[in-house]
């Protein structure tokens, strides 16, 4: 069996990394990332790509790819630390894609995969993140109650909501009822509001059950893990670049032992899990019985990895890697979301060992 992947998946990396280097280098990053903000420029550009609608149905505009592929466009994002609203606007189009009507599908889909509407998922309650910890009801066709931790909520022109039964619900911006509060998260590539519902109308996805749901959520799983790789990855290439430059005692800082050990780690930690969240995307399509397993795995072991490796690079940086000028501080932070968005990875496991 051939584990590696194609040469087209390998060309369409390599594209969308050339793509991030050229549109959003470390000089835009930086300004993106102190701003805080949405750019609607940048996100175009990714749309125009294609990157809005790789996984969607290609009748409605999308490219018909498998979860991997998905997956493999998260990990150069993360790699890059790109801002923006790909992970909340993916994951809504495929909740649309799996739990809409004909109808819900013809409407939103093809808007979705152009990029001429942002979409996002509102999941997380006080309660937890999971589907059985939701309390929101969507009876009567209105919504009141909150969701936190809505990626690009203030941005969003609709909302996928996760219900207390199991099911999902589209409300549009501007509807009555609706308010967003702004969170102060620690990872401004991707930000986050508090959503407010008060008898706010909305329309249910009418095949949505508790199996898609938990398919999303598992879906959500395997791009955090696909980005934390990205991520990781990164702050290694960083991480040896720097000690091949930064010098003490008249020589580089990467010839003396300890630090080369350090290094060494740091890949050990990470190279190897490419395989797990790799498999994890591949079950989510080919091994139903393994995709919801996986998915846990992958997002607790590569979540975990990336804050370690991110906080090691900080450290082989020494003073300048704790400042706001350096770009560590902004894959620490990614890291930080990446580790807490759909549960931390202490839930995920104590979730597959049940």
């Amino acid at each position: 069996m051939n584990f590696l992947l194609s040469p087209e998946q390998l060309e369409f990396q390599t594209t969308v990394q050339r793509f991030l280097d050229d549109l959003c280098p470390a000089t835009r990053l930086h300004e993106l990332f102190d701003r805080g903000e949405h750019d609607p420029a940048l996100w175009h550009a990714m749309c125009e790509l294609g990157l809005a609608g790789i996984a969607l149905p290609e009748a409605h505009g999308g490219a018909g790819m498998e979860m991997i592929d998905l997956a493999l466009v998260a990990e150069t994002l993360g790699s890059r630390a790109a801002p923006g609203p790909f992970l909340g606007h993916a994951l809504a189009g495929l909740a649309i894609a799996w739990g809409g009507s004909d109808a819900q599908k013809a409407r939103w889909l093809p808007a979705l995969a152009s990029g001429e509407k942002l979409a996002s998922v509102a999941l997380a309650e006080e309660g937890g993140w999971q589907p059985e910890q939701w309390g929101l009801s969507g009876k009567g066709g209105t919504l009141s109650g909150c969701k936190r931790h809505v990626p690009f909520a203030a941005d969003a022109d609709l909302l996928v909501v996760g219900l207390a039964d199991g099911g999902l619900a589209l409300v549009e911006r501007g509807a009555e009822g609706l308010s967003v509060e702004v969170e102060n998260g620690v990872d401004r590539t991707r930000a986050m509001a508090t959503v407010g519902f008060s008898a706010t109308p909305a329309e249910r996805l009418e095949g949505a059950c508790r199996e898609v749901v938990e398919r999303l959520r598992d879906a959500a799983l395997v791009l955090l893990a696909a980005d934390a790789f990205g991520g990781a990855a990164r702050c290694v290439e960083m991480a040896v670049d720097y000690a091949k430059i930064r010098e003490q005692f008249g020589q580089p800082i990467g010839r003396f032992q300890a630090v080369k050990h350090q290094l060494a780690n740091m890949a050990v930690e990470i190279e190897p899990a490419r395989g797990l969240y790799w498999y994890a995307a591949h079950a989510f399509d080919h091994v139903p019985a393994d995709a919801a397993r996986y998915a846990a795995l992958a997002k607790a072991h590569l979540a975990d990895r990336f804050l370690q490796v991110a906080r090691d690079t900080v450290e082989v940086h020494g003073g300048i890697g704790y400042t706001w000028e350096c770009d560590v501080q902004i894959y620490l932070k990614r890291a930080m979301f990446d580790f807490a968005w759909m549960g931390n990875p202490q839930e995920q496991r104590r979730r597959i060992h049940l």
